[in-house]
C-alpha cells in the first residue's frame, strides 16, 4: 500500500514506505517486533497482514503506527498469555506495551489469553499498556479478563493524552485502568462472565492532576453470566470518570459505582464520578451512589471532546480535529 494511502487512513502526512509483516514470507517481516526494531529512531508505519501473531511486543520509539490490513479488526490478532503473577508485575504482563509518543493502532485485535488456561492462578493480565502522549487507537479489539487495558501516563507531572474510537474492550475486574487523560468515542465495553465486573479503575491521585476518562456515546454490555456489574471503583482517591450519552445495556448495579475496598477505603468522597443522559437497563440516575453526579447540560459541555483536549488537536485523526 502506498505511503500516501496509509497516511490517509491515519489522518497523517505521507511518510516513508511502510514495512510489511506477514506470515507468508517473502520480503515481509515474520514478527511485529522485528518490524518495530527495524524502524528508524523516529518511528514509521507498519502494515500487518491477517493472521495470529503470538508474540510479546514492546514499543519504545515515538511515531510507531501499526495497522492491520484485513477487512475486520479480528482478521489480525496480536496474542500472548503472560500473567502479572508470573512475570513480576502488572505492566510486564502486557501483550503489547508502548511508551512511545504519537503511537497509533488501527484495525486489529490485541489479546491476552492468560485466563483461558485453567492451570494458571488468577492474576492481572494486560492486553494493551499505553503510557505515551498523543496516542490514537481506532477500530481495535482488546481482549482479556482482569486489567485488559492500561491507559496510563509516564509521570505524575504530565498526563498522557489518548484517544480511542470505535474500539471493543472486554474483561471483568478493573479492565480499563490507569491515569491517562483518555477519551473513548463510540466504543463498546463488554463484561465477560465472572462473579464481578468493574468497567473502570481510574487512578488520578491528586486534585490538580489533569487526568480523567471520558466515555462519549459508548455502549456497555455484559455476558449473561456476569454478576455485580459496576461502572467503576476508585483505584486512587481522585479517580475521575464521566459517561456521556452512554447506552447501558448491561444490568449495572443501581448505585452505579463502588468503593475500592469497602472495609479499608473511603475514596468515593473525593472521586469524581458522573453521567449525562445514560440510557438502557443499567441507567438508574435516581438510585446512584450519593457521591456521584448527574451532569447538567452546561456541566456536560465541559467534558466534550473540544473541552477535553483544548486547542492542541493536530494529533487527532482527520475529521476529529475540529471536534464537537
Amino acid at each position: 500500500m502506498p505511503a500516501a494511502v496509509l497516511a490517509g487512513c491515519f489522518g497523517l502526512q505521507a511518510r516513508a514506505e511502510p514495512l510489511l509483516v506477514s506470515q507468508s514470507g517473502g520480503r515481509a517481516y515474520r514478527s511485529v517486533q522485528e518490524a518495530i526494531d527495524a524502524l528508524p529512531a523516529l518511528g514509521g508505519d507498519i502494515l500487518i497482514a491477517p493472521g495470529i501473531y503470538r508474540e510479546k511486543i514492546k514499543v519504545f520509539k515515538p511515531g510507531v503506527h501499526l495497522r492491520g490490513t484485513g477487512k475486520r479488526p479480528n482478521d489480525t490478532i496480536l496474542l500472548y498469555g503472560d500473567g502479572a503473577i508470573k512475570v513480576g508485575g502488572t505492566s510486564h504482563s502486557a501483550t503489547l506495551e508502548s511508551s512511545g509518543d504519537d503511537f497509533r493502532l488501527d484495525n486489529l485485535s490485541i489479546q491476552n489469553d492468560y485466563s483461558q488456561n485453567p492451570d494458571n492462578p488468577p492474576s492481572q493480565a494486560v492486553a494493551l499498556s499505553l503510557v505515551g502522549d498523543r496516542n490514537v487507537i481506532t477500530r481495535v479489539r482488546l481482549l482479556g479478563a482482569q486489567d485488559t487495558l492500561f491507559a496510563g501516563s509516564k509521570s505524575k507531572g504530565k498526563m498522557s493524552r489518548q484517544y480511542f474510537s470505535d474500539c471493543y474492550i472486554e474483561g471483568h475486574v478493573d479492565f480499563v485502568f490507569g491515569n491517562a487523560r483518555a477519551y473513548f468515542d463510540h466504543c463498546e465495553l463488554h463484561g465477560i462472565a465472572n462473579h464481578a465486573v468493574v468497567y473502570t479503575a481510574q487512578s488520578k491521585d491528586a486534585p490538580d492532576q489533569d487526568s480523567a476518562y471520558v466515555f462519549d456515546h459508548c455502549i456497555l454490555t455484559a455476558d449473561p453470566r456476569a454478576h455485580e456489574i459496576v461502572l467503576g471503583r476508585p483505584w486512587r482517591p481522585y479517580a475521575t470518570v464521566i459517561f456521556l450519552f452512554t447506552k447501558m445495556d448491561a444490568p449495572v448495579i443501581a448505585e452505579g459505582w463502588s468503593e475500592w475496598d469497602r472495609d479499608k477505603t473511603e475514596r468515593l468522597k473525593t472521586a469524581f464520578y458522573a453521567e449525562y443522559k445514560s440510557t438502557g437497563i443499567g441507567a438508574t440516575p435516581g438510585r446512584r451512589e450519593p457521591y456521584s453526579h448527574q451532569l447538567t447540560d452546561s456541566e456536560a459541555g465541559g467534558w466534550s471532546l473540544r473541552a477535553f483536549f483544548g486547542n492542541d488537536t493536530a494529533w487527532l485523526p482527520a475529521g476529529n480535529q475540529d471536534m464537537k
